[in-house]
């Protein structure tokens, strides 16, 4: 049996990110209009694997995705021993335009998952003209927590088993069970602290309630994408952003807070008709 190699580019960049130097990993196919992807909190750039792999995509787009540091092939900086990873907004977006930068991308489309679609909140408001568009998937402004972030990092609770339990119920009951145990599998692979790190910015310091009434998408238009079983951001919480900020809304029957990586066959039937919009 001959091998088969997928037609991805990965490799690592080398950049400075609030002073201090990392060493990126990051995944490329395809040629045409960037689309610079973000993985959910906890997870790393594997969630697109199906993306990178599509022609119908790449044909069109240069898809591009990174994992953040701390998470996937990305080490943390050096000295990360004597500190907490937590991340928050303004980080958060710095890291994105620091990459765009890096990569010489000329007004992107931007397209992000949970606090990737949180963030895109952000880069609307404040960076508009920086993108060609923006993706939400699985956008709320905000949720409180309902869940005691502490058991994400505790030394007698096995951090990876108790990330992939918290979100299992987060994937929509008809996904491929393949796709549904590769997407727990990402987060049973999580360093210690991570997902709790992220999951400061989703559910205490991320608050984009008060940026909504700023967002104009005739600058850059917003399209926002929800899975139908997703009870963290949920279809309620993506359509309340629509009307506040004039952006189009779709809910994803079917799917839950994964799509790129639950039911990949399902999620670009979706994706595809916003992406001719853009093309």
């Amino acid at each position: 049996m001959e091998p088969k190699w997928e037609p991805i580019r990965g490799g690592y960049l080398h950049l400075d990110i609030g002073g201090r130097e990392h060493r990126l990993y990051v995944e490329q196919a395809g040629s045409g209009i960037p689309l610079l992807c973000l993985h959910t909190a906890g997870a790393d750039g594997r969630q697109y694997r199906a993306l990178l792999n599509d022609g119908a995509v790449t044909g069109r787009f240069r898809v591009i995705v990174f994992d953040m540091p701390w998470h996937g092939k990305s080490s943390p900086p050096d000295g990360w021993w004597n500190e907490e990873y937590s991340l928050d907004t303004a980080g958060y977006a710095h890291l994105i335009l620091t990459v765009a930068d890096a990569l010489g991308l000329d007004r992107p489309v931007a397209m992000g998952c949970s606090i990737g679609g949180r963030i895109v909140l952000e880069l609307a408001a404040h960076h508009p003209d920086r993108f060609r568009a923006l993706i939400g998937l699985q956008t709320g402004a905000f949720v409180n927590r309902y869940y005691d972030l502490d058991w994400l990092h505790r030394p007698d609770v096995h951090g990876g088993r108790i990330a992939a339990g918290i979100v299992s119920g987060l994937i929509g009951p008809g996904a491929p069970e393949a796709d549904r145990q590769e997407t727990l599998w990402h987060y049973m692979c999580g360093g210690p602290g991570v997902f709790k790190g992220d999951l400061h910015f989703y559910s205490v310091e991320g608050d984009m309630r008060g940026l909504l009434r700023k967002i104009d998408v005739s600058r850059c238009p917003l399209h926002l994408l929800t899975g139908e079983y997703d009870y963290s951001a949920t279809p309620a919480d993506t359509r309340a952003v629509a009307e506040a900020t004039g952006a189009d809304f779709v809910e994803m029957k079917g799917l839950g807070h994964f799509p790129m990586s639950e039911d990949p066959e399902r999620f670009r039937e979706y994706l595809l008709p916003i992406l001719d919009r853009i093309t």
